[in-house]
Order: structure tokens, then sequence, then C-alpha cells
């Protein structure tokens, strides 16, 4: 890991198909390490061919090899399939008190377009991994539920994807107009989740997108 911290360390310094200039002492401070450990990772990076290194005097000069590059590049898109399983890990949070209100207002076309009568209010969850909400959504295709006008008032399409919490089915709810930031999932469910589940404001919960 502290080798992968360290080459992640000298590309964010520039250092991706061209030397650039390093202490020891620099990069044992950033990750935290003595200066011996950064001495021995740098000499296994170099003999596994992901940096080149080139000391003067007692200036020393790093690059990130084409391989070494190569292989951030592959782990960057593991990552990237890691964090796209749709899978939410979340921590309950309290919302600004609308959800009853436009959960009220949309609860027919839920009822359309989920196929369940939506519980008068919402689920908010802080998402603590993927890094926001989208992050887990971004292979799931959304149900469209359409806006419409009453009252004088617009209200926007919402994007709806389909979720599972302890078996329980429900959907994610995103109106082309939130105040909600990407790291908060707003959720409808028939049946009121915090009570069916015993939930409350810190306790830890595992969404499933369904496809």
């Amino acid at each position: 890991m502290k080798k992968i911290k360290l080459l992640v360390l000298l590309a964010g310094r520039g250092a991706v198909g061209k030397k650039v200039r390093v202490t020891v002492r620099e990069l044992a401070n950033e990750l935290n390490v003595s200066p011996q450990t950064v001495l021995r990772l740098l000499g296994e990076m170099e003999e596994e061919g992901l940096i080149k290194r080139l000391v003067e005097g007692k200036r020393t000069f790093i690059e990130v090899t084409p391989e070494g590059a190569g292989f951030l590049r592959d782990l960057c898109e593991e990552i990237s399939k890691a964090l796209s399983t749709g899978v939410i890990i979340g921590e309950v949070v309290s919302g600004l008190g609308e959800g009853a209100y436009y959960v009220k207002q949309y609860s027919p076309l839920i009822r359309e377009y989920l196929g369940f009568e939506p519980y008068p209010g919402t689920l908010n969850v802080r998402v603590l991994f993927p890094k926001t909400v989208f992050d887990a959504l971004c292979n799931a295709r959304p149900v469209i539920i359409p806006g419409f006008t009453r009252g004088g008032r617009t209200f926007g399409d919402v994007k709806a994807y389909r979720v599972r919490i302890d078996s329980i089915e429900g959907a994610i709810v995103i109106p082309s107009r939130t105040v909600h930031p990407p790291k908060i999932a707003e959720i409808v469910a028939p049946v009121k989740l915090r009570e069916k589940l015993g939930l409350r404001d810190g306790d830890r919960i595992r969404i499933e997108v369904v496809e």
C-alpha cells in the first residue's frame, strides 16, 4: 500500500514521463514514514521498473516510467469498477422536513411508475461508500418520473433508481432541481424505513441498487 501511495505521490508531482527533483525527507513526511522506508520503497520500485532514479550529488531526480504510469492507469480502472458495484454504505441523517410534502405531490406518479404506494416521507442517507451517490448509480438505468404543474406550481422530472434495503424495495429519487448535495441519497419506500428497520440518525445502512 505504501508503494502505491508513493507512486501516486510522485505522479501527482508531475513525474510521469519526466524527471522531477525530490527529497527523501519530503516524501517521508508526506507518507508519514521514515526516510529509510522511502529509500527502500524507491529501490523496490526501481527494480520493478515503475520508476527511474537519478542521483546527482545531493540531488535526487525521479521519473515514473511508462510501466509505472500503466500500473496507475490499470489501478484506476479497477478502483472505478469496485466503486460501481451498485452498493451504497451510508449513515442515516435527518432531512430538511420537506420530503413528506413532495412525496405526497408525486405519490400518484410513484405508484404508476414504480409500482408501490410510497410512505409520505423519505429516508435520507449520507453516502460513505462510494464517494457520492452518483458513483453508485452510474451504471444503473433510472425510471424517469415526469414533471407536472399543479396549482400554478411546476414540479420537475425526477430520476428514480430502484434499490433494496434488507429485502425492502424502494427507490433513490433525484429531482431535476435538488437542494441535497451529492453525498445525500434520498429514498422513498412503501413503508416508513426508520420505523420498520429501527433506524436512528448515525446508524449505518447498506443499500443495493436493483437493475
